[in-house]
């Protein structure tokens, strides 16, 4: 079941407009939350909000320096997320053939 979670944890992270932008603005490298907060125009609390699902899931990495929190895009997180959507939308040979045989099993009963 964890497996489930970490993976709805992935795609929670890209169901958002406000996390959407700030992958956008960090694809130009690190950026200070002061920074975000500027443009995103949000409170500090909802920007927290939005960087521990998008840290969580493992798309932004974050670093402290002094009093401030810089982010940036997880290369190893953006790849996971791309294997990841690959394989779940991926139709599997041995799955087709089930359902074949499923149905032919319901038709002839």
């Amino acid at each position: 079941m964890n497996k489930y979670i970490d993976n709805a944890r992935v795609f929670k992270a890209f169901c958002d407009e406000n996390r959407l932008m700030i992958l956008e603005m960090l694809q130009s490298g690190e950026k200070c939350a002061c920074v975000l907060l500027l443009k995103l125009k949000i409170a500090q609390s909802t920007l927290s909000h939005h960087m521990k699902i998008l840290v969580d899931s493992g798309i932004i990495s974050a670093r402290n320096e002094g009093k401030w929190m810089y982010y940036s895009i997880s290369t190893a997180g953006g790849e996971y997320a791309a294997k990841l959507l690959r394989e779940l939308t991926k139709v599997k040979a041995e799955k087709i053939n089930d359902k074949i045989n499923d149905k032919k099993e319901r038709c002839c009963i």
